[in-house]
């Protein structure tokens, strides 16, 4: 298959923009693990931090109900008695 000079410069183009584009996505991960060792090691919980993170992402709403939903199960499964202590 062969293709024509127009459709080889447009495949390079991608393909550049593509690589360009991975490396910054790898800096910006290299930057993320360094900002939560730094949260880290001032005391703050990594974990909780990414749930934090995770939850400000997702809608109002929707994280109101999934917390509603946690805390049935939670309540059901004897888990929460020390929250309505």
């Amino acid at each position: 298959m062969q293709l024509q000079s127009s459709a080889k410069d447009q495949l390079r183009a991608f393909v550049s923009r593509i690589e360009r584009l991975e490396e910054e996505k790898a800096a910006l991960a290299t930057d993320l693990r360094e900002v939560y060792a730094e949260a880290k090691g001032n005391g703050f919980d990594v974990k909780a931090l990414r749930a934090v993170i995770r939850m400000r992402k997702q809608d109002q709403n929707k994280r109101r109900e999934e917390e509603a939903v946690l805390t049935t199960y939670l309540h059901a499964l004897g888990m929460a008695e020390a929250e309505a202590a």
